[in-house]
């Protein structure tokens, strides 16, 4: 997919709440329906902030869009970006609006990310044939950083050397290698269904205030208008 595509988009974020997420959500849970509130809720107890995933400088906006999709579908909040030359971009038609749930968070550098990633705690590993580890072992470690890197490039040098280990998907076809997308996919479902902790409460009620705001037209002025009227 070409980068300057009408169905590509510049993905930032996260948004940050402008008032207390209790009040957010105060404001907001009467104006979405009982089904759509349950299914908020739901969602937020699945996901988890000790499984990230960080994209190296991903080129094509079809793969970015795609793993920020398996990302959601996953429970994976977290999503670090190195970006590249060209940013970071999403198709709207691949991601179905995927980014609007996570946390995507962006740096300009690979130390940047992983410094960040090291004070909170994340060992680093990286993706790459013939990788030291397999992706089963990585299961036991409680807060994992899991990196892919370029579709032509693959994980910087920089990032390589940051990390704490390798690791590889095991195949036994006569193909090498796996889109990133479907690599990305089989390490969020093998390493995010172990039971991993999910969110703190408060974690939790923040993210459920987010979803609310991205599930009410004009949600700011709804917001607005039930402060005033307080």
């Amino acid at each position: 997919m070409r980068a300057d595509d009408p169905d590509v988009i510049e993905v930032e974020g996260p948004p940050q709440l402008e008032h207390p997420a209790e009040l957010v959500t105060e404001a907001l849970s009467g104006v979405v329906t009982s089904r759509r509130l349950e299914r908020i809720r739901e969602v937020a107890k699945t996901r988890t902030d000790n499984l990230v995933l960080v994209l190296d400088r991903i080129a094509d906006p079809h793969n970015s869009s795609a793993v920020l999709r398996s990302a959601d579908a996953f429970g994976i909040q977290k999503v670090h970006v190195i970006v590249g030359e060209h940013g970071f971009r999403a198709s709207r038609g691949v991601s179905k609006g995927a980014h609007r749930w996570l946390d995507v968070v962006r740096f300009e550098t690979a130390d940047a990310c992983a410094r960040r990633l090291r004070e909170e705690g994340y060992a680093v590993f990286v993706a790459a044939m013939g990788g030291e580890k397999r992706l089963e072992e990585l299961r036991a470690i409680p807060r994992l950083a899991v990196v892919f890197g370029n579709e032509h490039r693959g994980v910087s040098p920089e990032m390589r050397d940051l990390a704490d280990g390798t690791f590889s998907i095991p195949m036994c076809g006569f193909v090498e290698s796996l889109n990133i997308s479907v690599a990305a996919a089989i390490a969020m479902q093998t390493l995010a269904g172990d039971g991993r902790p999910r969110l703190s409460d408060a974690r939790r009620r923040e993210l459920e205030a987010r979803f609310l705001m991205n599930s009410v037209r004009n949600a700011g002025q709804v917001i607005e208008k039930f402060i005033g009227n307080d």
